[in-house]
């Protein structure tokens, strides 16, 4: 595994921890009744993150879950020709979640949007979306031309 991955990986985790503490530490708040305020916009930041790295690295490394429980019973020709359905619906998705994210994010530059509360700037976050949809957009548009070849 590459060094980029590994460092994308713990970033991904991180995130995914912090997301969970900042949720854990505004229920104990609301129970004290010392709320966090802003708990909302942070979890949002953090669960984004963690949430585009995953996609992502599930898409570059293969691991997206798939139904073995159809695809087993298929011939290996057919189990062939399913990879390549699952990967060309997986693009055709990608794209299209680019595409609605990018045009937002166009949209709404010089809005120069920010949370509420705390000022988490959005444009950043979906500048942060955008780039993670294009890698994994890539890794299957790669993925894809490399089995056409073959």
């Amino acid at each position: 595994m590459s060094g980029p991955l590994k460092a994308a990986i713990w970033l991904g985790g991180i995130a995914l921890l912090a997301a969970t503490a900042i949720d854990t530490l505004a229920v104990i708040g609301r129970h004290l009744g010392i709320p966090v305020t802003g708990s909302i916009e942070l979890m949002q930041a953090a669960v984004l993150v963690s949430g585009a790295l995953g996609l992502t690295i599930a898409t570059i490394v293969q691991s997206h879950a798939r139904v073995r429980l159809f695809v087993d019973r298929l011939s290996p020709a057919g189990q062939a020709i399913a990879d390549k359905v699952s990967d060309t619906l997986s693009l055709i998705f990608f794209l299209a979640l680019l595409i609605g994210s990018a045009w937002i994010s166009i949209d709404l530059w010089d809005a120069h949007e920010k949370s509420e509360i705390l000022g988490v700037p959005w444009r950043l976050l979906r500048l942060f979306a955008n780039a993670c949809l294009i890698v994994a957009a890539a890794s299957l548009a790669v993925r894809i031309a490399r089995k056409v070849q073959s």
